[in-house]
């Protein structure tokens, strides 16, 4: 989404912003330096992109969300893209409340479609999964693996809820669509194995589990495979 977002802002028609939005990409502290006396709306979303460039997504988060009301008072048609900008940075800080809160409005307003209401409602999902709500979070996951169909992530997501949900069938077929879409990711590979497991398939899950902790031996998802991997070799000493 940041970059999503980037590459809208180099195609906007404000050279200053469009130059900011560049160099946020680049170097995002002179790009913050810039920004910071660009009162507009372009050059709020620059300064956001600034520092979810240097992961301070706290600060970021805000100031998206200056420039879509900036952009509402100013009627740009941009404060749905930078509504649901504001909502994935405050994801990024781990602040799911109000990322919901942020992208209620980037979806209310009713002029985002494709890609960037897939990628919306994606990221919606998330928000709501950490607040607890998987009833809605289904929907909007639903809505997001039709938007965003490429995206492995939607398909991954859909899956993992639909495992967590009891809906075996369901979990199976949308990890399959994942891994179409993303072979290589240890992600993907993990709930492959988790889906398989819960599903009574032993072979599957070790393979699954094999392929996650050997793409991303160092990272979370790697570990928790290698992790997974020691219920089978645990039950084979009983």
């Amino acid at each position: 989404m940041i970059l999503l977002l980037l590459a809208m802002l180099q195609g906007a028609a404000l050279p200053p912003a469009t130059s900011c939005a560049a160099l946020a990409a680049s170097d995002p502290i002179a790009a913050e330096q810039r920004a910071r006396s660009d009162r507009s709306a372009s050059g709020r979303a620059c300064l956001g992109l600034a520092f979810a460039g240097q992961s301070r997504f706290a600060e970021a988060a805000p100031a998206f969300e200056e420039a879509a009301r900036l952009a509402e008072l100013g009627r740009t048609g941009e404060a749905a893209r930078f509504w649901a900008q504001a909502g994935n940075a405050w994801l990024a800080g781990e602040q799911p409340a109000k990322a919901r809160a942020a992208l209620d409005a980037a979806l209310a307003a009713g002029t985002l479609d494709g890609l960037e209401r897939g990628e919306a409602a994606l990221d919606r999902a998330r928000a709501l999964v950490a607040t607890g709500d998987t009833k809605s979070a289904r929907s909007d996951l639903d809505l997001a693996i039709v938007d965003a169909a490429d995206d492995p992530l939607a398909w991954l997501l859909s899956a993992t809820l639909a495992r967590r949900t009891g809906e075996m069938a369901r979990a199976r077929t949308d990890i399959a669509q994942a891994l179409r879409r993303s072979p290589d990711d240890a992600q993907v590979q993990l709930e492959v194995g988790n889906i398989a497991a819960a599903s009574g398939d032993e072979a599957g899950a070790t393979a699954a589990w094999e392929a996650a902790a050997r793409i991303a031996p160092d990272r979370p998802a790697g570990l928790s495979a290698a992790r997974a991997l020691t219920q089978f070799a645990n039950n084979e000493k009983k």
